[in-house]
C-alpha cells in the first residue's frame, strides 16, 4: 500500500483535512496522521503537543479544550472528521503522538465511525501505547513505531534482536521503521517472525521499489500521487 504521510503533505499542509482528501484524489491506498488527546477527551489530528496561538502563546493540546484549540488552529481537524474522509475500500493509519490515556476516546470514536477493523492500524513509538491496546482490543491491528540511529561507537540501534523482542512482548502486529540503515535481512527476518513490516517516510520511487521487493507490506510517501505513478510504471501496482 501507498500511505499519504500526514495526508498529501507536499501539497497541502499537513494533518488537515485538505491534506487527506488530496491524499484520496491522487490515489493514495492509505493515509496516515498525528493524534493526541485533549482536556475535554476528544482526539484532535495535529503533530505537536503544542499548538500556536495568534498572539504567538502555545497551548498545551493536552491541557486545552476542542473549543480553545481551534480558536488558535480553525483548521485542527478532530479523529472523527478524519476517518469520515475514508473511502470503502482505503485505510487509515493513526499515529499516536502521546500515551495509553488517549485509548478510551480513540475506540469511542472507531466504534462510532462507519470503517471496519481491517481499515484502521493504530502506530506509536510509545511501547505502552501498542501493549495497552492488544490487551484492551485485540482485534485492532497495532504497530509500533521505530528509527534505527548509528550510536557513538557506529554500531546501528537499537539491535535487531531487541526490537523483535519488544514486538514480541508488546504484542503488535507488525514494525513501522524509517528507512535508514534498514536492511533486507532484518526485514526478511522480522516477516519470518509473523510481523508485517512498513516502511516511512519514502519519496524515491526507486528506494521504495527496493523496500518493496524486500517484502515491506506499506510505504509511507509524503507524494502519494508521484509514487503511485512511478511504482505503476515500474510494474508494481
Amino acid at each position: 500500500m501507498i500511505v499519504a504521510h500526514r495526508g498529501a503533505s507536499s501539497d497541502a499542509p499537513e494533518n488537515t483535512i485538505e491534506a487527506f482528501e488530496l491524499a484520496w484524489r491522487q490515489g493514495a491506498d492509505a493515509i496516515e496522521g498525528d493524534f493526541h488527546s485533549t482536556a475535554d477527551g476528544r482526539v484532535v489530528c495535529v503533530h505537536d503537543a503544542k499548538v500556536k496561538t495568534v498572539a504567538g502563546d502555545r497551548l498545551v493540546v493536552a491541557d486545552s479544550t476542542l473549543e480553545e484549540l481551534r480558536a488558535a488552529r480553525p483548521d485542527l481537524p478532530t479523529l472523527e472528521q478524519v476517518l469520515a474522509t475514508v473511502p470503502s475500500g482505503k485505510s487509515i493509519y493513526i499515529e499516536i503522538k502521546c500515551g495509553p490515556e488517549i485509548l478510551p476516546a480513540l475506540r469511542e470514536a472507531l466504534r462510532a465511525s462507519d470503517l471496519n477493523a481491517s481499515q484502521i492500524s493504530v502506530i506509536s513509538f510509545n511501547e505502552r501505547v501498542i501493549e495497552r491496546l492488544k490487551k484492551v482490543d485485540p482485534t485492532l491491528t497495532a504497530n509500533w513505531l521505530i528509527k534505527f540511529k548509528r550510536n557513538r561507537q557506529g554500531k546501528v540501534a537499537p539491535s535487531q534482536s531487541a526490537v523483535l523482542e519488544t514486538l514480541d512482548r508488546i504484542g503488535a502486529n507488525g514494525l513501522g521503521a524509517g528507512q535508514a540503515h534498514l536492511s533486507e535481512r532484518f526485514v526478511g527476518e522480522a516477516r519470518k517472525r509473523g510481523f508485517n513490516l512498513h516502511v516511512w517516510t519514502v519519496d524515491d520511487p526507486k528506494a521504495a521499489e527496493r523496500f518493496l521487493g524486500w517484502g515491506a507490506r506499506s510505504i509511507t510517501t509524503n507524494v502519494p500521487g508521484e509514487m503511485k505513478s512511478a511504482l505503476a510504471q515500474r510494474g508494481w501496482l
